[in-house]
């Protein structure tokens, strides 16, 4: 075989996994947007699959054929919130942990951070003492923490079999995606960034397992509201 035989099969190659690789995508992101429109979760391992290992590519794939990158992340959570949510359900909250950021606290929060995150003071200034108190009430370890870094060390440290997460989507998904592992579930914020973010607080205590009475006091809100200084009530 001649060396330009070779660059010839070579090239015939290269193309024939480029088109399957267009191909993985637009299937992905097909089913992907069905999951997340009607909640019909299809070929789950093959959207794991490309979310995690073209996880780059595929944001850039989205963005090329007109659909916000952020997609690729919503995907990863709410297929991997699917495919754990049963299971996770039916362990023990003793054998859960509960993962919230730092960015839903009061703006004039006082607590300090330590090793394994923020020391919440329960101020009732804000939903993080809301969710940290029913939490613990329950059984689960809850943890405030102002990074990713954080979680690598609580998984060090800690005994537990299943997670459940509070983030933007993209940190969700990426911190889903380090401990798929365990049985995780994760609740977007509303609104994220540094400051000023918001979580659905019955989302997370729906998923957490809590009773909710009709008459509960507990909102869509934010943290960092001046809004929610008073104290809340479940």
């Amino acid at each position: 075989m001649s060396i330009y035989d070779f660059y010839q099969i070579f090239g015939q190659i290269v193309f024939i996994l480029g088109l399957l690789l267009l191909g993985l995508l637009s299937t992905a992101l097909i089913l992907g947007r069905l999951q997340i429109k009607e909640d019909r979760l299809i070929f789950p391992k093959l959207l794991l699959f490309t979310v995690d290992v073209f996880y780059g590519l595929f944001k850039k794939f989205s963005e090329n054929v007109g659909v916000d990158a952020k997609i690729v992340d919503q995907i990863g959570v709410e297929v991997r919130n699917k495919v754990n949510e049963k299971v996770f359900r039916k362990i023990e909250p003793e054998d859960k942990i509960l993962v919230l950021p730092h960015c839903l606290r009061h703006a004039d929060c006082q607590a300090n951070l330590d090793t394994s995150g923020i020391v919440c003071q329960n101020c009732n200034k804000c939903v993080i003492g809301v969710l940290k108190n029913k939490g613990e009430e329950m059984g689960y370890q809850v943890f405030i923490i102002p990074g990713s870094q954080f979680l690598k060390k609580i998984v060090e440290k800690n005994k537990f079999k299943a997670i459940l997460g509070v983030a933007c989507y993209q940190d969700l998904n990426l911190c889903m995606m380090k401990v798929s592992k365990y049985r995780v579930q994760g609740v977007p914020l509303l609104r994220d960034g540094c400051v000023n973010t918001k979580v659905d607080s019955r989302a997370v205590l729906e998923k957490m397992g809590a009773t909710i009475p009709g008459d509960s006091q507990i909102k869509m809100d934010s943290s960092c509201s001046m809004e929610n200084n008073r104290k809340k009530t479940i």
